[in-house]
């Protein structure tokens, strides 16, 4: 069935109350996908399987999740098991599925106890993982590879690395991209965090 780009709850919620889906495939963009399973947090459906088929193969949610693409990830959309992932929330509202970024950032930003940025980076980067939320702040835009490398405390300015349940930055007027979407309002404070709740992802 055929739905707009980033389906919200008017497209999705009648369809999901109507047909109970056990499993869901989603194709498209990554934002597309965090949209679907927003909707699933939203109407406490986490338990619904999903599938997902991006349009790209250069999809940051497939790289986060190790998804196959391409005629692999379409031959076992149906078929292949699903399991638990963990559910990635913001302080907006959304999910984050593949990517969150803020560039030029300027101020601190913490993964649980762990210093990660001080003072200004080019890059600062959020995925999620089957291990939780990752994080790296750097001089490039690269995804963070889940290793901790923290800014010693006492450092007036550094950029580091690590994992975690949450990701808390505070900074200068800046804007936050989700899977690929502009956040409308510039923020200063900003968080990405664990849910308590996994959802059902199709990986194998």
């Amino acid at each position: 069935m055929a739905l707009p780009a980033r389906p919200g709850r008017a497209e999705l919620d009648p369809l999901l109350a109507e047909h109970d889906p056990r499993r869901l495939v989603v194709v498209g963009e990554d934002a597309d996908l965090a949209a679907v399973v927003l909707r699933l947090l939203r109407t406490e459906r986490l338990h619904v399987e999903v599938a997902y088929l991006p349009r790209r193969r250069a999809s940051a949610a497939a790289a986060a999740w190790g998804l196959r693409t391409g005629t692999a990830a379409a031959a076992h959309a149906l078929s292949a098991a699903a399991g638990p992932v963990p559910l990635i929330r913001d302080d907006g509202g959304g999910v984050l599925v593949g990517r969150g970024e803020i560039r030029g950032v300027r101020g601190e930003c913490y993964c649980d106890e762990t210093l990660v940025l001080r003072g200004a980076a080019p890059w600062l980067v959020v995925t999620p993982g089957p291990d939780g939320v990752a994080v790296r702040a750097g001089r490039r835009g690269g995804r963070p590879d889940g290793r901790t490398r923290p800014v010693p405390p006492r450092a007036p300015a550094g950029h580091g690395s690590a994992l975690g349940r949450a990701v808390q930055v505070g900074c200068e007027p800046a804007t936050v991209v989700l899977d690929g979407v502009a956040h409308p309002r510039p923020i200063r404070r900003w968080a990405w965090y664990r849910h308590t709740t996994d959802w059902q992802l199709v990986r194998s």
